[in-house]
């Protein structure tokens, strides 16, 4: 079971651990249960969370405006969801983590 990640309706909510102040952006796996993100953006001002909801909506072809921290703001444990993303993100999210 996948515990990273779950449909909440139309919805994907993902359960992620974010390393700010990273050398660069990517996706790196699974730590503790969750989908590992490195940040190459540092943890002041909202930066790293503004950076992490933009590169969720890249990795998905999501509107940024559709993907949202629903908890952790200032923690590195995060829950994100991306709204209307359940079905088509499934499979990206899958292949992506099973290669970082």
């Amino acid at each position: 079971m996948n515990d990273w990640y779950r449909h909440a309706g139309d919805d994907l909510v993902l359960e992620l651990h974010v390393q700010p102040g990273a050398a660069r952006t990517e996706v790196a796996g699974l730590h503790d249960g969750r989908l590992k993100v490195r940040l190459a953006a540092r943890a002041s001002d909202g930066r790293a969370n503004a950076a992490l909801v933009e590169f969720i909506a890249a990795q998905l072809g999501a509107a940024k405006r559709d993907v949202s921290i629903e908890a952790g703001l200032s923690d590195r444990r995060k829950r994100v969801r991306v709204i209307g993303a359940a079905r088509a993100a499934e499979t990206l999210l899958h292949a992506k983590a099973a290669s970082a």
